[in-house]
């Protein structure tokens, strides 16, 4: 459930959107309509009107010697259908041009309110040297990652296979020009951190392998060139861990499905697990009637146990999975139309709640039922929004008359609290020790990377 929500830390967010030059010419004035007015007047004449005007005229003015009589006419009836057939395609031209301008139009959107991205690129690679973790482990071997936090690091501290897996995603969106950080080291750092039983969990999570955690991990070496073989054989260990029987309460859980179903995708887009996880994903949603009965969701899936109360950040987090999903395995129009009703509900006002939260994922122990095993989970709830709201989906939804208007202001707004959130490419939960996670950093800069690309125009 959630159990609590956290005011965002913020810094200052420098810059601003520059303002139109007023005296700038419009590309639309009266001068610039002329043409299209003169060829809609000569479409209305019709081109069999056109063409036998010039036909006429022609016949008129060509001399008497020009070979007979057969050959004035020749001339100028092909004088005529060629005069008829270029104002038919001019007309047919300015017809389309206008209907293209009616149509739906996908909306624009504003640039954030951010430094330069190569600064907070540099900055996030800083501290990802500065916070990586160098140990030699017997048994093991030299591991080179990052704990939870990029804060944690001094003394040099265990690395962890979330926060690993997460500074690996982070080193391959910044792809820095050096080598201090090798990419190798840290996914072969990935495998040494393998459980003995196979797969991945969370220094909380005990010994036995958690298949939210395996899946973020599988999907980081994926991205990294991973032998196929490899992954192949844990991805059956991560598809095993699936069972019902197994883990009932992971799979009555929106976090453990979405992260799950997101790793899967980028490691194993193959495999048949795949639409089973859509399929309790889809089912899971709930109706809202608050808010126009869309389905949306919430911290535990309607279908299970818990509390399936409308959240803005589960409800991104799930149409980001079943976007991506759509993407690879195609969808039918009942998945469609749950997607597109989570992406209208956070447009109906879903959006607007960007205050960061935290969950506590429980299950019962495996050595001991009556003990419960705790992950507590936190949740950036405006980076969330925002790639939720940065998908095609997304912008298809808006342009078909969800509310473009709405969908801009809610992207804008959610896109400037996870900037405001970061200081120099690190972002911060709180001021303790763990208040740089290596994933907030990753799902930070992935936004406004996103988010730049979007607004750039060539």
């Amino acid at each position: 459930m959630l159990r609590q929500r956290l005011r965002p830390q913020t810094s200052r967010a420098g810059g601003g959107a520059p303002a139109p030059d007023p005296g700038a010419a419009s590309p639309s004035g009266p001068l610039a309509a002329a043409p299209s007015r003169l060829l809609t007047w000569l479409g209305r004449l019709g081109a069999p009107a056109a063409a036998f005007a010039v036909f006429q005229a022609l016949l008129g003015i060509l001399p008497e010697s020009l070979a007979g009589e057969v050959a004035r006419y020749c001339v100028a009836a092909t004088a005529g259908a060629g005069v008829g057939a270029v104002v038919w395609l001019a007309a047919a031209l300015v017809h389309a041009r206008g209907g293209a301008g009616s149509r739906p139009r996908v909306p624009a959107v504003a640039p954030s309110r951010v430094g330069p991205l190569p600064e907070l690129m540099d900055g996030a690679y800083a501290a990802l040297r500065r916070g990586l973790s160098v140990i030699e482990v017997p048994g093991r071997g030299p591991l080179t990652g990052w704990p939870h936090s990029l804060a944690e690091s001094d003394p040099p501290v265990h690395p962890t296979a979330f926060g690993t897996a997460y500074g690996l995603h982070l080193l391959l969106d910044i792809a820095p020009l050096d080598g201090r950080i090798r990419v190798g080291e840290v996914a072969e750092t990935l495998w040494r951190l393998r459980l003995p039983g196979g797969g991945w969990a969370a220094r909380s999570q005990g010994s036995g392998a958690r298949p939210e955690v395996s899946a973020i991990v599988l999907g980081a070496l994926a991205r990294a060139g991973a032998d196929p073989r490899l992954l192949q054989s844990e991805v059956r260990s991560c598809e095993a861990l699936l069972d019902p029987e197994h883990d009932a309460p992971g799979l009555a859980n929106t976090y453990v499905v979405t992260n799950v179903l997101r790793g899967l995708l980028r490691a194993a887009p193959g495999s048949a697990a795949l639409e089973g996880l859509r399929e309790v994903l889809v089912n899971g949603a709930t109706a809202d009637p608050v808010r126009g009965n869309h389905r949306c969701w919430g911290a535990a899936l309607a279908t299970g146990r818990g509390n399936p109360a409308p959240s803005a950040v589960h409800t991104a987090r799930a149409v980001v999975a079943l976007d991506r999903a759509a993407q690879v395995l195609g969808e039918d129009e009942r998945q469609r139309a749950v997607r597109e009703e989570g992406l209208r509900w956070l447009l109906a006002g879903g959006a607007a709640d960007l205050e960061n939260c935290q969950e506590d994922v429980r299950r019962p122990g495996r050595e001991d039922p009556l003990h419960q095993e705790l992950l507590s989970v936190r949740h950036f709830a405006s980076a969330w929004v925002a790639r939720a709201l940065m998908t095609d989906g997304a912008r298809r939804t808006a342009a078909d008359g969800a509310g473009p208007t709405a969908w801009e202001a809610q992207l804008t707004a959610a896109v400037e609290r996870v900037s405001g959130m970061q200081q120099g490419g690190v972002w911060r939960w709180d001021d303790g020790p763990m208040g740089h996670p290596v994933w907030m950093a990753y799902q930070g800069l992935s936004v406004l990377r996103r988010h730049a690309l979007m607004v750039h125009r060539p």
